[in-house]
């Protein structure tokens, strides 16, 4: 099986300090493109509501037990469905709604299109 999500160390040690501060599970809703461009946003889990509108991507592993879902909306997935997405982190000002804003450091995506191999792999999303 093929992920289609992935994250760097680097954005790993980021969200467990998030994890740590705010003291709740996390979650990220890939941003289809309007007040924040196409960030990755980051929200404590219960404060961004997922429906039937979004996919779940993926799960991303960034501690010992610790996993933040990834989503993004049915919409941008049409475009984003052939594409492996990895969250990666530099400094900069975050997005204006996700909670890395005060850090000093952002959230971004890094992408690529899956591979033939990795395409025939791919497990459908609901």
């Amino acid at each position: 099986m093929v992920d289609r999500v992935a994250i760097t160390p680097e954005a790993a040690e980021l969200l467990r300090s998030l994890r740590v501060s705010h003291d709740k599970p996390l979650m990220f809703h890939q941003s289809g493109g309007c007040c924040d461009g196409s960030a990755p946003m980051c929200f404590t889990q219960g404060t961004f509501l997922t429906g039937h509108q979004d996919v779940h991507l993926g799960n991303l592993e960034y501690g010992a037990s610790e996993v933040a879902p990834v989503w993004i909306s049915r919409e941008q997935f049409n475009y984003w469905s052939h594409t492996h997405i990895t969250i990666d982190v530099v400094p900069g000002r975050g997005a204006g709604f996700s909670i890395e804003g005060p850090t000093g450091f952002r959230f971004i995506i890094r992408s690529r299109v899956f591979t033939e191999d990795e395409t025939a792999e791919l497990e459908p999303v609901a």
